[in-house]
């Protein structure tokens, strides 16, 4: 399971990502307004950092014991 959460994070995170960044230097190298726009891009860049850890502590969370009821582990 933890691999599964390693994989999907780090796929997430890398979409999320390239599609942010690679229209951002696209408008950045093609519009005439596009200079202002690189205003932005550290605060694209520590969102983008934040996700990435936000998106780590999931991935390694631990799963949750499973908790049945009939596997007699109650006290009596």
């Amino acid at each position: 399971m933890s691999r599964w959460r390693f994989v999907v994070a780090v796929t997430l995170w890398s979409l999320v990502a390239l599609g942010i960044i690679v229209p951002l230097v696209w408008l950045i190298n093609n519009r005439d307004w596009g200079v202002a726009l690189m205003l932005l891009v550290p605060f694209i860049v520590y969102g983008l950092m934040r996700l990435g850890r936000r998106l780590e502590q999931w991935a390694n969370t631990p799963p949750r014991p499973s908790t049945t009821s009939g596997s007699g582990s109650t006290r009596r």
